[in-house]
């Protein structure tokens, strides 16, 4: 939990920001002022060439900085996109897991929480911050405010069904599936077994699907874990895609593993958070 008057540290370990969205940034960093947080932005925020903010050696200088400032109380990436594993063999993971500031981010940031987790045992928060300026911005900046400076959980508090089975119990892994599966064949992959593996996806319909899933099972993932968690697939949803995502994991991962699903959390601007690295249960486990 932090309080108000905390400095928090902004980076951006993925695609950079476009120049065009510095209105938005700022707006970002008014909202969080409003909430009572201070933003300090790394200098790693905005495309220089293409879409990055600097070398992978100056990204990984600009989220450490922040790590070893003891003035900044935790650290929210505001990116996504496709390039945030370059940074994952170059971060010092001592120094990350002595630390007591807890790294936020969402999408591609799958990548750096699964590998924190993975490397230290803490836990990570998958959630993308730029949602306290976008459409649903009211609700999210109550929950915000009610979670990170009251001590409330209610970012957390998600709705859910059981597609399959009726309940299951185990540490949270995973996040976008198309990014958690960079992690495959790696030092930085988490171990699924009696995991709880957390699932969403913004692109991507049957085919995309089918392959990551399949890549997954080849992986053991599903024999290896406690349970499957579906957030939104947005492109999916968007398509009335058939079958559903709940279909293709319900065949592929079979029978037995639970599958449970939940609206409150992927891509979308209304998107709760979970924890990564943490325990979680649902339903009668």
């Amino acid at each position: 939990m932090m309080k108000k008057g905390d400095r928090i540290g902004i980076v951006c370990c993925s695609n950079g920001q476009k120049q065009s969205y510095i209105e938005k940034i700022k707006y970002l960093e008014t909202a969080l002022i409003e909430l009572g947080l201070l933003p300090v932005f790394s200098d790693c925020i905005y495309e220089k060439e293409t879409v990055f903010t600097g070398t992978v050696k100056e990204r990984v200088q600009a989220l450490m900085k922040f790590y070893t400032d003891d003035g900044i109380k935790g650290i929210f990436d505001i990116s996504g996109g496709d390039i945030a594993n370059g940074i994952l063999p170059y971060l010092d993971y001592d120094i990350i897991s002595k630390s007591s500031k807890v790294f936020w981010g969402y999408s591609d940031l799958t990548t750096v929480i699964n590998a924190i987790y993975s490397k230290t045992g803490k836990e990570s928060v998958l959630y993308q911050i730029r949602n306290l300026i976008y459409d649903n911005r009211e609700e999210q900046r109550i929950n915000f405010r009610n979670t990170v400076l009251l001590g409330g959980n209610d970012l957390f508090r998600i709705n859910y069904r059981f597609v399959q089975q009726k309940g299951m119990r185990g540490i949270v892994v995973g996040g976008n599936i198309r990014c958690f599966l960079k992690l495959a064949g790696t030092e930085f992959m988490p171990d699924l077994i009696g995991k709880i593996l957390f699932l969403e996806s913004y692109s991507g319909t049957v085919p995309q699907m089918e392959t990551y899933l399949r890549q997954l099972q080849q992986l053991g993932a599903f024999e290896k874990a406690a349970g499957i968690l579906l957030g939104t697939f947005t492109q999916m949803s968007a398509e009335k895609c058939i079958p559903s995502v709940e279909a293709l994991v319900c065949e592929i991962a079979g029978k037995n593993l639970p599958v449970a699903v939940t609206e409150d959390i992927g891509h979308g601007t209304n998107s709760k958070g979970i924890i990564i690295g943490k325990e979680l249960c649902l339903g009668q486990a």
